[in-house]
C-alpha cells in the first residue's frame, strides 16, 4: 500500500536545477562545442588558496571545528557581521541580533518559520526565487503573489492592495534573483514604511549584495533605531566566498525573533557548518580585496550581456545585475519547451519562466511562459560572446 504523502509537500514542484539537470540526459556535446551552462547561479570555482589553507588548518589543528557549536553560530564571526554591517548600512546592530545558518535559505527558512503557520501568507514578488516559493508550499502558507512591473520592479501601492490579516511578511531579494534587479533604496524604504505601517515584517534578502553595481549602502534601513520591529535581513556567504558547500549564511533581526530562530536551527542542523564559519569569518577579515575583484569581473560579464543582448533579434533584455539576466523570448512556444530544445540544437542550458512564475493555466498572466533566466556566474566574456552566436543561429 502507499503510504500517504504531505499534501504540502506533494503541492509544490522538483527543485528546478535537478529538473534542468535530466534535460542534459542523452545529449552529447563535442570539444568545438562544449555545453554552456548557464542554469545554476552558483561558482563552481574553489576558494581562493589561502582561504583553503585556512579551512585545512582548521581541519587539522583546530578540535572545535569538529563539534558541535553555539546554535547561533561562532561569537567572533557573529561580531564581524554586526560590525561590518553596522559600518556599511550606517546603523547599529549589535552581536546579539546576528545569527548564522547553514546559508542562506537556511535563513529564510527560519524566519518565516517564526512568522507564519499553515493559513498564514508571505508576499513575494514574481518572478519568484523558486525555493522560497518552494518552502512557503510545503509549509502551508500562501504565497502571496506581486507581480513586477517596469524594470522587474514591485509596486508598494499594489504591494497594500492586496495586503490583508493573513498576510505576515513581504518579501524582497535585492538584487534580485532571478531578474537581476538592483531595487532602489526609495523602493526598499517604501516597502519598510508599508510593512511598518500594517505591523507585518519586510524580509530583504541580499544574497548578492557584494555584486550591486552600486556604490554605498543598498539603503537606509539600518539607520531607523527601531529597524528591528520590522527587518528581518538574510545574507549568504557561499556566493562572496565561493563557499557554497559549506553552507554559510546569516540572519539579522531582534533578539526576540532570534531566540524563537534558535529552536528552528536546534531541531534542524544544531549548528552551522564549524569549517564554513571559520572560512566565511577569515574572508570578511582578509578578503576584501580579493572579493573587489570578484565584483569587477561580474560587472564586466554583465556589461558583456547588455552590449551584446542587441544584436539578438526579437529578444528582449528585462534585467540585468548580480549574477543574473532575465529575459523574453520571440518563439511562439512555452519557455521550459524552448529551454529543452536549446540543449538539444545549441548545447546551451538555461532555466525556463515557469520555474519562476505561475504559468497562464495556474493563473498566471503568460509571462513565465515568455522569460528565461541566463546566469553568468560561471561564464566569461568570451562564452557569453559564444551564447549569443548560438542564440542568433538558432531556428525552428
Amino acid at each position: 500500500m502507499t503510504k500517504p504523502l504531505n499534501p504540502h509537500l506533494a503541492a509544490t514542484f522538483a527543485p528546478p536545477v535537478m529538473e534542468s539537470r535530466r534535460w542534459l540526459a542523452g545529449a552529447s556535446f563535442t570539444a568545438d562545442r562544449p555545453l554552456i551552462n548557464v542554469s545554476q547561479a552558483a561558482p563552481v570555482d574553489p576558494p581562493p588558496l589561502a582561504l583553503r589553507q585556512v579551512i585545512a588548518d582548521a581541519a587539522l589543528n583546530n578540535a572545535a571545528a569538529h563539534v558541535y557549536g553555539p546554535v547561533l553560530g561562532m561569537p567572533a564571526l557573529k561580531a564581524e557581521v554586526a560590525t561590518q554591517w553596522s559600518a556599511a548600512y550606517g546603523g547599529a546592530i549589535s552581536e546579539n541580533q546576528v545569527a548564522i545558518t547553514s546559508g542562506c535559505n537556511q535563513a529564510f527558512c527560519a524566519a518565516v518559520a517564526t512568522l507564519a503557520a499553515a493559513g498564514d501568507a508571505v508576499m513575494i514578488p514574481t518572478p519568484w526565487y523558486f525555493n522560497h516559493k518552494m518552502w512557503l508550499d510545503m509549509t502551508g502558507v500562501e504565497s502571496r503573489l506581486l507581480p513586477c512591473g517596469a524594470g522587474m520592479l514591485p509596486d508598494p501601492e499594489q504591494a497594500e492592495a492586496l495586503l490583508d490579516s493573513r498576510v505576515k511578511a513581504i518579501l524582497l531579494v535585492t538584487p534580485n534573483n532571478p531578474t537581476g534587479a538592483e531595487y532602489p533604496a526609495g523602493l526598499v524604504q517604501a516597502f519598510y514604511d508599508l510593512a511598518k505601517k500594517h505591523g507585518i515584517a519586510l524580509i530583504v534578502d541580499e544574497t548578492y549584495r557584494d555584486f550591486d553595481a552600486r556604490t554605498g549602502a543598498p539603503h537606509d534601513l539600518f539607520k531607523d533605531p527601531d529597524w528591528s520591529e520590522t527587518l528581518i535581513h538574510i545574507y549568504s556567504f557561499s556566493k562572496a566566498y565561493r563557499l557554497t558547500g559549506h553552507r554559510v549564511g546569516a540572519m539579522v533581526a531582534s533578539q526576540s525573533r532570534l531566540a524563537e530562530v534558535e529552536k528552528v536551527l536546534d531541531t534542524i542542523t544544531i549548528c552551522p557548518n564549524q569549517l564554513g564559519q571559520i572560512a566565511a569569518l577569515y574572508g570578511m577579515q582578509n578578503l576584501g580585496q580579493w572579493l573587489a575583484g570578484e565584483r569587477d569581473e561580474i560587472l564586466d560579464r554583465r556589461a558583456a550581456i547588455s552590449e551584446g543582448f542587441p544584436a539578438l533579434e526579437g529578444w528582449k533584455l528585462l534585467g540585468a545585475g548580480a549574477y543574473f539576466a532575465y529575459v523574453e523570448h520571440p518563439f511562439g512556444i512555452p519557455s521550459d519547451q524552448l529551454a529543452q530544445e536549446l540543449v538539444s540544437k545549441s548545447a546551451i542550458l538555461m532555466l525556463p519562466g515557469t520555474m519562476f512564475a505561475p504559468r497562464l493555466a495556474q493563473g498566471g498572466n503568460g509571462d513565465a511562459e515568455r522569460q528565461l533566466r541566463i546566469a553568468f556566474a560561471n561564464v566569461d566574456r568570451a562564452e557569453i560572446q559564444q551564447m549569443f552566436a548560438r542564440l542568433s543561429a538558432f531556428s525552428r
